[in-house]
């Protein structure tokens, strides 16, 4: 059947970009004292990504192999012929489906878009990950980051000594370096959010290779580490997809519910539509409904509204579920990168109290002040620097999109 029509809740998506005056150039920003001399979402220099950006896809822009990245074809050439061929690329990456026939009917490819599907039809492949296996328990997370101005939802996180998975787009990552380092500071896990943030079944594979890889080299530039799990942008994977993510060992991690904060205002969605979704899930947990598994909801670190969001329901998310931990700890994965220097808490370990391991600000029970710390695994604004980190150039100031169905 044509499927015209599938994507009609979700608009094509318009690139606002800021228009700033002044770019903070050749500033001090490995104190802390020259980080509070530059304001939040002020494009900023910092060198080793500058020398490194011709080597990345332009950002913002769908990715494919740079023609003399002779790491990235090598690396395409050693998976290619695991990758299906028989499942062809649908519609375009705007998310258009126009002219696109499907067997809506039987699924053939698993394609979530259509009846969101998490368990692949081709052999050999794990299924998604759309739920944690710890009862009364929140995977807790966020999609498009690292944002800009996340400093005050940051801060809030570490006050309450609350540790999350934080799905990072892979051109957000350059333009904001310093931001994806608090991240990995502050203790929460980083997952692969695309390089460009498009409908991932509408590329060729080696395209939807590329943005997948370059995500992971670009984390592995600013933050030191390399992640191994992913969420695909509106959840939008099929079997094809799923092989190349898993080829590069990614993990698909996809959700149940959905808090549709990235609507507000898009197609007359308003606050209170959010705030009915977030009462929707908290009201699935008292009815029951996480009784012998745990849930995941799809928030945003998106843009202040998003945030402050993630913040006003904290208090009730965190009455409801017995336990509100990053996916990866819920999951009981200790080794969330390929560097095996960092590693996450057990689940047993984080709910005792223990939420970091190795890597990130050394909390325990009981919160911990804000301002954060720094160790290995990076540097943040509002804390202390680590001089082990690699220094990075902010490449530009990257869209502020409204992403996810």
């Amino acid at each position: 059947m044509h499927i015209q029509s599938l994507f009609i809740d979700f608009p094509a998506r318009a690139l606002l970009l800021l228009s700033l005056v002044g770019v903070a150039v050749a500033q001090d920003r490995t104190t802390e004292q020259g980080e509070a001399q530059i304001s939040e979402c002020t494009p900023y220099y910092y060198a080793p990504v500058s020398t490194q950006i011709h080597n990345f896809p332009p950002i913002w822009t769908p990715a494919t192999i740079l023609a003399n990245d002779t790491a990235a074809q090598a690396k395409w050439n050693s998976i290619a012929a695991s990758i299906p061929t028989n499942i062809l690329p649908k519609g375009q990456p705007n998310g258009s489906t126009i002219n696109v026939t499907y067997d809506t009917v039987n699924d053939p490819d698993c394609w979530w878009t259509v009846h969101q599907c998490t368990t692949p039809k081709l052999a050999g492949l794990p299924m998604d990950i759309a739920s944690v296996p710890e009862p009364k328990t929140m995977g807790y997370g966020f999609d498009d980051g690292p944002n800009c101005s996340h400093n005050a939802f940051y801060d809030f996180l570490e006050s309450q000594n609350q540790k999350a998975t934080m799905f990072y787009i892979g051109s957000n990552v350059m333009d904001w370096p310093l931001e994806a380092q608090r991240a990995l500071a502050d203790g929460h896990e980083i997952s692969v959010h695309t390089w460009s943030h498009r409908y991932m079944t509408s590329f060729s594979s080696e395209d939807a290779f590329a943005e997948l890889y370059y995500t992971m080299q670009a984390i592995k530039l600013v933050t030191g580490v390399t992640p191994t799990s992913w969420r695909p942008p509106f959840g939008d994977v099929d079997d094809r997809i799923r092989a190349i993510a898993n080829a590069l060992g990614l993990q698909t991690i996809i959700w149940k519910y959905d808090s549709n904060d990235w609507k507000n205002g898009v197609n007359g969605i308003t606050p209170q539509d959010v705030d009915a979704d977030y009462q929707y899930f908290i009201d699935n947990v008292t009815s029951g409904t996480f009784n012998t598994v745990g849930g995941i909801m799809l928030t945003h670190e998106l843009n202040n509204y998003t945030m402050s969001e993630a913040i006003k329901y904290y208090p009730q998310l965190q009455a409801a579920f017995t336990h509100m931990v990053p996916i990866g700890v819920a999951l009981n994965k200790t080794q969330p990168y390929v560097e095996t220097n960092y590693s996450l808490p057990t689940f047993s370990q984080y709910v005792a109290g223990q939420t970091n391991v190795s890597g990130g600000s050394n909390s325990s029970s009981g919160g911990s002040s804000s301002g954060g710390g720094s160790t290995s695994g990076g540097s943040t604004q509002s804390g202390g620097k680590n001089s082990a980190l690699p220094a990075v150039i902010a490449g530009g100031l990257g869209p502020l999109l409204d992403h996810e169905p």
